[in-house]
């Protein structure tokens, strides 16, 4: 389903936890990173596809997550002829897009990526909201930042406001990252997503779980949401 200009109409989610840090995906088998996405389907509103989506590629479902704001009005990109099949080019243009930033008030263990038979990430991570975006591909990280911009407003911790006040938006946007991330497989990494083939085991933390390395993010899952019960979080992410 295109618009007249080309655009397929699209929903982006930015997941937020209690630390206002944002969900962090990687494409499977790529070593691109990025928020949830899809399209809209005939017949859906912007909010019913951001939940549809929501749950197919990360498995949340309504009750786990509540609305803060969304964007205004489309935020677009233009996909490269090498990224667009034959039989589209010439009418195809690539995404339109509304972004909603959502709170989770579940647990990070209610994340699954497999909750379909077609998961669109293999890992994931808590990253600071700025994301560094030049692990993004190239031609999505303008509505990234536009995205980004707009909603920070609504993030609704104090400190957030704060950092925000001090503009460290240019440490993410331009910056490499080293980092420890959870694999579907029960398998983790260190790399530099700069240089993937540079990669090792990580070590285990006291309860013999993968510990977590990337910046301004921890392996425990949030004891606001969480309890600390990292053992229900690691059984889930097995299934």
């Amino acid at each position: 389903m295109l618009d007249r200009d080309g655009f397929r109409p699209n929903v982006g989610i930015i997941l937020l936890n209690q630390r206002s840090q944002v969900f962090w995906g990687k494409r499977i088998r790529t070593h691109s990173w990025q928020f949830p996405q899809g399209g809209i389907d005939r017949g859906e509103n912007p909010e019913q596809a951001m939940l549809r989506e929501l749950h197919e590629e990360v498995g949340l479902l309504p009750q786990h997550v509540q609305v803060l704001a969304r964007t205004r009005d489309w935020l677009r990109y233009e996909v490269p002829d090498r990224f667009i099949r034959r039989d589209a080019r010439g009418h195809y243009k690539g995404q339109k897009q509304i972004w909603f930033l959502l709170q989770l008030v579940g647990h990070d263990w209610d994340l699954n990526l497999r909750a379909t038979d077609h998961p669109e990430f293999d890992a994931w991570r808590w990253n600071d909201y700025w994301v560094p975006l030049d692990v993004v591909v190239e031609f999505k990280r303008g509505v990234y930042e536009m995205a980004l911009i707009e909603l920070a407003r609504y993030v609704p911790y104090p400190d957030f406001r704060a950092d925000l006040r001090t503009d460290h938006r240019d440490r993410y946007f331009g910056g490499g990252m080293t980092q420890c991330v959870k694999g579907v497989g029960g398998r983790d990494e260190v790399s530099d997503v700069r240089h993937p083939s540079l990669a090792f085991n990580c070590h285990s933390n006291r309860a013999g779980l993968p510990l977590e390395l990337p910046p301004g993010a921890t392996f425990e899952p949030d004891p606001k949401t969480s309890m600390g019960d990292c053992n229900n979080w690691a059984k889930k992410q097995e299934r």
